[in-house]
């Protein structure tokens, strides 16, 4: 199946693309974008992967759900498009920026920023029909993203995984601490933040293992 993403992903996937649980899960989104409202826009729904080619991702922010209502979701785990307000999570995880690393609340949630330095903020699922979290979950995307952590853990060195949540953390328990860098607490949620979230100076101890193996940090 041709499938319109980046080039360097679509080399390392393409035996993913070909697979029948591809095919069904294909059909599935389509039909559900020509029904109604599903997220993100369809020509963002690989923008994690547009945004950072697989030689050049340096960390990976795993998520589970793109956010289901207008105007928030494009792509990038976490992030919202210029203008729109910040999600708990999100305000969360600048709480805990400017804690670990005094900087400044930021004046947009969009991510992009991030995903041009290498960071892949990559959501286990990459669809969802409006105001239905998880309507899109269980029907292949996992077993996508599942593929797309195995190549980088595998064909990589010194990446930087970040897990949040219980979720996150069994999607990455395969992962090779010999090799790369996993960093787990609870999710930002404000169900969950205050339980480990907050003050786990993720953000800090990313940067100085990147530095460590000869990486530039992240500006976040």
């Amino acid at each position: 199946m041709n499938v319109r993403i980046e080039d360097s992903w679509k080399q390392r996937l393409q035996e993913e693309f070909d697979k029948p649980y591809f095919e069904n899960l294909t059909r599935f989104v389509r039909s559900e974008y020509a029904a109604g409202t599903v997220y993100p826009p369809g020509s963002q729904m690989f923008a994690a992967f547009d945004a950072c080619p697989f030689d050049k991702v340096r960390v990976v922010i795993l998520g589970q759900d793109p956010y289901h209502e207008p105007g928030q979701a494009h792509g990038l785990c976490f992030s919202v498009n210029d203008g729109v307000p910040y999600p708990p999570s999100l305000v969360n995880i600048f709480k805990e920026i400017a804690d670990d690393l005094g900087k400044p609340t930021p004046t947009t949630g969009n991510l992009m920023r991030w995903a041009e330095q290498g960071v892949l903020l990559l959501n286990a699922t990459l669809t969802v029909r409006a105001h239905q979290a998880g309507s899109h979950q269980n029907k292949g995307w996992e077993a996508f993203t599942d593929a797309v952590i195995h190549r980088l853990a595998e064909e990589r060195e010194h990446i930087v995984f970040i897990l949040w949540g219980s979720y996150a953390q069994r999607k990455g328990a395969f992962i090779d601490r010999n090799r790369h860098l996993v960093l787990q607490s609870p999710h930002p949620s404000p169900l969950s933040a205050y339980r480990g979230f907050f003050g786990n100076k993720h953000f800090s101890r990313a940067n100085a293992y990147l530095v460590e193996h000869g990486c530039e940090a992240i500006d976040w």
